[in-house]
């Protein structure tokens, strides 16, 4: 019996050896293949602290946004600060410079913080707060930037995480309220007044010079229309007269106001609209059976010029100055007492 013993505990300590050295080899390795680098690594604790909390609750501002996913046609409740980095992420290419981006999330912030405060839920199915289309703001969660950005999602996940961190809390404001933030992709030169294209004259949606976006890739475009569905569209008649139409007055931002045709006037926004162009600053030429437009700009004009941003950011700018250059008479100032507001309200 005290021969059999020594045995027995030679066997039982090979047997531990066996089960406790893979542990000790693998340990100090695992989860390397899982991170590209440090880069890897902070976009795993960021996620990891953002994630940290309920589900939909964002863990610096207690805040959710309800956003309805227009594609599944569901709603979807997320954090705030996530729900700006995909505003960010999918309102502005994140190959622009930092001061632009930043510019851009100040502008997403106010916007959604100004829909909230004011409980608006104009264009939205109940439940939500908003969309994720150009209505309000284009929005991706994460899994699309990741299938959008390909292998470049690791950079410019992080460089649009910074954008909107370096702004936190940051909102736009006039006379001491969130501001109606509009922006669009390209100028014409020009920003829009308010009242040029919508109803309403708001101060600090004023008309400004925009030099930069003539670099704009999205500066000009052409579009090519037969002249019986023009006349459709429109619901007008130009027969085979070379002339179409004639421009009677402009808008300060040196867009199309009002066209005449024969009698009927069309304001150039309806005329944007109805033959789905890029600007309301066109002119048109007649070719055969077909008008040709060449529009300068792209969007509705009024606001924050994404690309004019871009380029001030280019020309040394920072985003404080690209905000009050496109937003007349505004002040960054604190959302920390609205947000709490809307906490408290939960």
């Amino acid at each position: 019996m005290n021969k059999i013993k020594p045995l027995i505990v030679l066997a039982s300590l090979l047997i531990a050896l066996t089960i406790i050295i893979p542990c000790v080899v693998v340990l100090p390795f695992s989860g390397a293949h899982q991170t590209n680098g440090k880069l890897g690594e902070d976009l795993t604790k960021a996620s990891a602290k953002e994630t940290n909390t309920a589900p939909g609750v964002d863990s610096q501002t207690g805040v959710t946004v309800s956003v309805f996913r227009s594609a599944k046609g569901v709603t979807e409740k997320v954090p705030f600060e996530d729900y700006l980095v995909g505003v960010v992420a999918a309102e502005m290419p994140a190959d622009f410079k930092e001061e632009a981006l930043k510019a851009q999330a100040l502008a997403a912030r106010t916007y959604i913080v100004n829909r909230l405060v004011n409980k608006d839920t104009m264009g939205v199915p109940k439940g939500a707060q908003v969309t994720d289309t150009q209505i309000h703001q284009v929005y991706m969660n994460d899994a699309e930037m990741r299938r959008d950005w390909g292998q470049d999602y690791a950079w410019k996940k992080k460089k649009v995480l910074e954008a909107v961190r370096s702004t936190s809390g940051q909102i736009l404001t006039y006379a001491g309220k969130p501001i109606d933030a509009l922006f669009f992709s390209t100028g014409n030169g020009y920003t829009e007044d308010s009242e040029d294209y919508w109803a309403g004259s708001i101060p600090y949606l004023r008309s400004v010079a925009s030099p930069w976006d003539k670099e704009s890739p999205k500066f000009s475009n052409q579009k090519v229309i037969t002249v019986r569905a023009f006349e459709a569209k429109l619901g007008v008649k130009i027969g085979s007269s070379s002339t179409i139409g004639k421009i009677v007055a402009r808008t300060t931002g040196k867009r199309v106001a009002k066209v005449n045709f024969n009698g009927k006037v069309l304001t150039g926004r309806d005329i944007r609209e109805k033959l789905d162009l890029k600007s309301s600053d066109f002119s048109w030429q007649r070719k055969g059976n077909n008008i040709v437009i060449t529009t300068k700009g792209f969007g509705h004009g009024v606001g924050m010029s994404q690309y004019g941003a871009n380029g001030m950011a280019e020309d040394g700018s920072d985003y404080k100055e690209i905000v009050k250059h496109y937003y007349k008479g505004v002040e960054i100032a604190s959302a920390e007492s609205m947000l709490s507001t809307l906490t408290a309200q939960k």
